[in-house]
C-alpha cells in the first residue's frame, strides 16, 4: 500500500474522519460511521485482524478499514485485572476464555477513505498477485509511459514538504534542497508500540520518482538519510541503528522517493524480498556502478486488476 495511486491516498489518509467526509455541509466524525451504508466486503485479513468494507456515507462513496490494535505492555496489569473472563473450555491444564476486555483497552483502528474513488476501492479489493521481472529496458519502455500517463498525485506529498499538511508529525527535518528529507511516522504505525516502529523520510527533491532515478549522484542523498535518520529515530524513540529496517520499495506506493525505517521486530508486508530493497545494498550498487539501477532487471509483484500488469501481458512478457 505496486500500489499506484493506488498508494497517495492509501498510505496517507487521514485517520480523522473530519477531513476526508466532515468538511462543511458533511457527515461530521461523530456521525460518520453510523450514515455509513455497508455495500460489501471488500477484504477480510483474519490474520491481520483488519477489515476493508465498501460502502456510502450521504451519498458517496467510502472505504472503511478497521484494524484491531496491538495489546500494549504498558496496560497488560489493567487489562487482566479489570476484565471479565467466560469460560468456553477446560481439558487438563487447557483453559479457554472470552476477554471482555474495557472498552478504553479495547480500541479499533478507523481509517476512513471518503469521497473514495474507484481507484481506492479496487486497491482494498482482494485481487489475484502476479511476480513481475522488469528489465531497464522494459521500465523505459512500458512502465515509465504507463506512470507517465496515469496522473497519480503527489500533492499530499508536497502538503507534507510544505508544511501545509502534518507539520505536527514530522520529528526531525534536514532543509537542505538537494540531501534533505522529513521524517515521520507512517500512519501504520499508532505510535505506542515500538515493536511496530515504522517512519517515512521524504525527499525534498521533486526530480527522483523511483530506484530505477538513482545513480551515484544521489550518493550524498541516500547516506545523509541513512546517518541522520537512525540518528533521529535513536534520539527520538530510543531504538539504535543495529534495530533498524531501512529500505526503499519497488514498485512505489506514490511515485516521490522516500525510504522507509521500520523496526526488524515489524513484519509489514511491504518488507518482503520481492518490493524492498535495503538502502545499504542500494547505496554499495551504486558505489559500484552509477547505472546498476538503470540497467538491472527488477522483479516486484502487481495486482490482477493493475493497468501495468496488462501492459506487460500485451508485451507478452506475462
Amino acid at each position: 500500500m505496486a500500489e499506484s495511486e493506488n498508494g497517495a491516498a492509501a498510505k496517507r489518509l487521514k485517520t480523522d474522519a473530519e477531513n476526508d467526509c466532515g468538511d462543511a455541509g458533511e457527515p461530521s466524525s461523530d456521525s460518520l460511521l453510523s450514515d455509513f451504508e455497508i455495500s460489501r466486503i471488500l477484504r477480510d485479513g483474519s490474520r491481520e485482524k483488519i477489515i476493508f468494507i465498501h460502502g456510502k456515507v450521504k451519498d458517496q462513496d467510502a472505504v472503511v478499514i478497521l484494524e484491531k490494535t496491538p495489546i500494549r505492555q504498558d496496560t497488560l496489569s489493567e487489562l487482566l485485572k479489570s476484565s471479565p473472563l467466560k469460560l468456553e473450555m477446560k481439558n487438563d491444564v487447557y483453559s479457554t476464555y472470552q476477554l471482555q476486555a474495557p472498552a478504553h483497552l479495547n480500541e479499533i483502528k478507523t481509517t476512513v477513505v471518503c469521497p473514495a474513488t474507484e481507484k481506492h476501492v479496487k486497491k482494498y479489493l482482494h485481487q489475484e498477485v502476479f511476480l513481475i521481472e522488469e528489465s531497464g529496458e522494459d521500465y523505459r519502455n512500458l512502465t515509465l509511459p504507463y506512470i507517465s500517463t496515469q496522473g497519480f498525485s503527489v500533492q499530499w506529498v508536497y502538503n507534507i514538504l510544505e508544511k501545509k499538511a502534518e507539520a505536527d508529525r514530522i520529528v526531525f527535518e534536514d532543509p537542505d534542497h538537494d540531501t534533505g528529507f522529513v521524517l515521520l511516522p507512517d500512519f501504520k504505525w499508532d505510535q505506542k508500540q515500538l515493536q511496530d516502529l515504522y517512519l517515512i523520510a521524504i525527499v525534498h527533491r521533486r526530480d527522483v520518482k523511483s530506484l530505477r532515478d538513482l545513480t551515484s549522484e544521489h550518493l550524498p542523498l541516500l547516506t545523509n538519510i541513512r546517518s541522520k535518520g537512525e540518528d533521529a529515530i535513536q534520539q527520538q524513540y530510543a531504538v539504535p541503528p543495529s534495530k533498524l529496517r531501512v529500505y526503499l520499495h519497488y514498485q512505489l506506493s506514490y511515485y516521490h522517493l522516500h525510504v522507509h525505517f521500520t523496526s526488524v521486530e515489524c513484519d509489514t508486508p511491504g518488507c518482503r524480498v520481492e518490493r524492498a530493497h535495503l538502502l545499504s545494498d542500494v547505496i554499495q550498487n551504486l558505489q559500484a556502478d552509477s547505472s546498476y539501477y538503470h540497467n538491472r532487471s527488477l522483479a516486484f509483484p502487481l495486482r490482477a486488476d493493475d493497468g501495468l500488469l496488462l501492459k506487460f501481458k500485451e508485451a507478452g512478457k506475462v
